[in-house]
């Protein structure tokens, strides 16, 4: 197991994972060494990694508040503090360990510090292992808007170990499946069947499934790395979705959704618009609806609501010149990027999910 096989970005599984980690530790022999967990994985998951690797001088522990809330500049504002306070250099190493506001603010730090340090990301959670952890995405929120201010850059490795899932609260892994399905209804037929009908239960699975997910979307991801075209299917469900979590996110009287809520929202919003648009059968409409359902409860949108969601839609990072462009669907796997859509039949697709 030699350097050769520590490629950048590149995302490592099971003990050879942590055996490449160990390896890339002692190769680059940093400085000082940086962990930084939210409480939730400060409790439940550093344990576990410590056990893992065997460092000559303990890192440092930088634990952040848990919370999409959390997920914002003056987050980092206290790290970049504590790093600077610590005397990390620009050989010191941060290593992101937590669920996907962990790694996007963590290897965002990390990209900025002292203009950019190593770091390694190690997702605890399902939705940061089949999404954040692949393609080199770091940012934070602008106030509640999603995902605002960022940069690519790839971590030094992504180690993945689904022991961390014994951790986690059933919602949350419900949260991550939406990233599943999603990436079964833009992939193919034969993805799409074995994805829906998953069995958490069965561990073997569930692992396999994982590991197809993120080889889905690594293919894609080094077909478009900056998002000129083919990335944009990954956002599938997500113009609306991100909308939909903004607002349940900024608003006191709505119950804060996770990730997957919301996308799982926004995917049968798509998916109708995509039958209204571009002829997406309706049999299959009827199939992802129920899918999704099985899994997510139905959320509750007033009129009010709908306004104010459409109205966030003007801060999706896929808009150019003004205007609001989708991600949509001719057929699973077939899909139609930049799409106008009226807020006419955003409406009516809000309505197609109220009566479902």
């Amino acid at each position: 197991m030699g350097k050769a096989l520590i490629e950048k970005g590149q995302i490592y599984r099971n003990e050879e994972a942590w055996e490449l980690f160990s390896n890339l530790i002692t190769e680059i022999t940093p400085s000082k060494v940086f962990v930084i967990a939210d409480e939730n994985t400060n409790k439940h998951c550093l344990p576990y990694f410590l056990k893992k690797i065997n460092f000559e001088k303990s890192p440092e522990i930088i634990t952040i508040p848990a919370g999409e809330i959390e997920k914002n500049i003056s987050t980092c504002l206290k790290v970049w503090e504590i790093l600077s306070d610590k005397g990390a250099d620009r050989t010191s190493l941060i290593i992101n360990l937590g669920g996907g506001v962990v790694t996007d603010l963590g290897g965002f730090v990390a990209s900025t510090f002292k203009r950019g340090l190593r770091f390694i990301n190690v997702p605890t959670s399902l939705l940061a292992m089949v999404d954040a952890s692949v393609g080199g995405k770091n940012g934070v929120d602008l106030g509640h808007i999603k995902n605002q201010i960022g940069v690519i850059n790839l971590p030094e490795m992504v180690i993945l170990d689904t022991a961390f899932l014994e951790t986690l609260p059933s919602e949350h892994i419900t949260s991550g499946l939406a990233e599943m399905l999603k990436h079964g209804i833009i992939q193919s037929e034969a993805y799409w069947k074995r994805i829906k009908n998953i069995n958490r239960e069965n561990k073997v699975e569930l692992n396999t499934l994982i590991w197809d997910s993120i080889e889905i979307k690594k293919a894609i991801v080094a077909k478009d790395p900056f998002e000129k075209n083919l990335r944009k299917t990954l956002n599938y469900g997500h113009t609306l979705g991100h909308a939909i979590e903004s607002y349940f996110l900024e608003n006191p009287n709505k119950k804060t959704l996770l990730h997957g809520e919301s996308v799982a929202a926004g995917i049968i919003l798509a998916t109708y618009i995509s039958k209204d648009l571009y002829g997406f059968p309706e049999n299959k409409l009827q199939d992802i609806s129920e899918s999704m359902f099985k899994h997510f409860p139905k959320q509750t949108f007033s009129k009010k609501d709908i306004e104010a969601i459409i109205n966030l839609l003007i801060f999706d990072k896929k808009n150019r010149n003004g205007k609001v462009l989708f991600v949509l669907l001719e057929d699973i796997g077939r899909h139609k990027t930049d799409c106008v859509v009226s807020n006419k039949l955003i409406f009516r697709a809000f309505e197609y999910y109220k009566n479902f």
